[in-house]
């Protein structure tokens, strides 16, 4: 059984590519592996939750891709079962692009980038765009409370493929939260430092009982 990824990228025009720049045999292993990888296990479910933002393309009726943005508080990506995950997709600029896009091709795929850690895990599925007033229990669900952003409708995406990328040519970068995380040590030990010289610098200061005494 081949990797469910490769049974959907791997078409004639990559098999052919990939055979004129040496890489065919290389990749061929993905097409002879014996796990689908098409469902989330406990590594994939801690690293979506653990995301504030993800990448998303679709396709248009006219075969133009296009590559969406969306991001929201840590988690707001749920994982509902193995090969279900959803969001709650939230007002933008009300261009609904993507939204258009998957209403003609439901076909989507998404890329979720840890910058910090050097790693991105590639997601292949279909999505279904689901309403408040055909499943107000579901948009319940992937809601966050106290997000301040208008919910407008959710995307159940069912997922057909994953796969995890190599961390070559990812350039490190650091959100505001693991910077604070980071420092936080440091700034401790600083803080502690700071109150150590003042202290003593007083004690120092000071003159001593015994002084006092010799002066009288």
């Amino acid at each position: 059984m081949p990797r469910a990824f490769a049974d959907i990228s791997f078409t004639p025009g990559v098999k052919a590519a990939q055979a004129r720049y040496g890489s065919r045999d290389n990749n061929r292993g993905f097409e002879l592996a014996e796990d689908p990888r098409n469902e989330l296990h406990e590594h994939e479910i801690e690293f979506i939750a653990s995301r504030d933002s993800f990448y998303q393309a679709t396709v248009s009726e006219s075969g133009w891709p296009y590559v969406q943005h969306r991001g929201g508080p840590p988690g707001f990506l749920r994982v509902l079962d193995a090969r279900t995950i959803g969001y709650a997709d939230f007002r933008g600029n009300r261009q609904y692009l993507s939204v258009g896009n998957l209403n003609a091709n439901d076909r989507v795929s998404l890329i979720l980038m840890d910058y910090a850690n050097r790693r991105r895990l590639k997601l292949w599925g279909r999505a279904r765009i689901v309403h408040e007033a055909d499943a107000p229990a579901l948009l319940a669900q992937l809601g966050v409370p106290g997000y301040r952003a208008q919910v407008e409708r959710g995307v159940l995406i069912h997922i057909e493929a994953i796969e995890w990328n190599c961390p070559q040519h990812i350039t490190p970068r650091f959100t505001q939260a693991e910077v604070n995380a980071a420092v936080a040590p440091l700034l401790a030990e600083l803080n502690a430092l700071r109150t150590f010289a003042e202290t003593h610098g007083r004690i120092a200061a000071e003159p001593s009982a015994s002084n006092d005494t010799a002066r009288e």
